[in-house]
């Protein structure tokens, strides 16, 4: 009996059901799937032996959880039996801009509601997510939050206020790093190095120093005092970023995508 059911079959959804697989807590049977005209559902079935149904009543009869997953401007779209299927159990959402207001309208007789951000490194496991619920949740319901969140990476859990500043965080988060190692190439590639030799060592450097983050206990600001000799090139590079001002650039950017999020919220 599906235990799982999730409301489409993207990226996300398909990193949630293979860590949720790997933890071991679902067995595939367990685990099922719908989506709309797309063959992201059969495809992900296929692949995880995961059970794909297109009847939202017999993929939502026996299910505990449902996990939103479906693009954000489908929410409205979603099939009306949904509702009426989801009384008494979790919903998780994963949609952007979907407040738990929204959430709760479409979904008030549900046990309970979940707002959740993910970001994109969670398609590797290696991701962040925050959470925030609709009403305080029980031990077991908060266990299984962790647990589905969980099979994308780290787990936090917020205050709803707070979603739209972690949107801007962690949410978008990526793409800055993406942008700044595309700059930090482009630029090797100004100071005279072929353009395949300046990707290689900006991207390796940008994945060697979020390992090294990782595996350590000191600060982004003490791992950066390390590298910085006095009068060094390294402090060079720091100086210049403090006269063009960059945490000022990039705090400038995290309030513009956070004034974003609350815009999409708000519709």
């Amino acid at each position: 009996m599906i235990k799982v059911a999730f409301i489409g079959a993207g990226r996300m959804a398909s990193a949630m059901v293979r860590g949720l697989l790997k933890t071991g807590h679902f067995t595939p049977s367990e685990i099922g799937c719908t989506c709309g005209d797309d063959p992201s559902g059969p495809t992900l079935a296929a692949s995880t032996d995961i059970v794909f149904e297109p009847d939202v009543e017999k993929l939502l009869s026996g299910s505990d959880i449902i996990v939103l997953a479906c693009k954000p401007q489908q929410f409205n779209e979603l099939d009306a039996a949904i509702t009426e299927l989801a009384n008494g159990q979790l919903v998780i959402s994963i949609l952007a801009g979907t407040t738990l207001e929204r959430i709760n309208a479409r979904f008030g007789t549900a046990r309970n509601r979940v707002r959740a951000m993910p970001n994109t490194p969670g398609a590797i496991g290696a991701g962040i997510s925050a959470y925030a619920s609709d009403q305080p949740l029980t031990e077991a319901d908060s266990e299984v939050v962790q647990l589905i969140l969980g099979a994308l990476g780290e787990v936090v859990c917020v205050p709803e206020e707070q979603i739209d500043a972690v949107t801007a965080v962690s949410g978008s988060g990526p793409a800055y790093v993406f942008e700044f190692t595309a700059a930090m190439a482009e630029a090797g590639v100004a100071a005279g190095l072929p353009p395949q030799i300046a990707a290689k060592l900006a991207r390796q450097t940008v994945i060697g120093s979020g390992l090294l983050m990782q595996a350590v206990e000191e600060t982004p600001e003490e791992l950066r005092k390390q590298v910085t000799s006095p009068n060094g090139t390294t402090q060079a590079a720091l100086e210049q970023f403090t006269e063009d001002k960059l945490r000022d650039i990039v705090r400038h950017a995290i309030m513009a995508a956070k004034q974003r999020s609350i815009e999409l919220a708000q519709g």
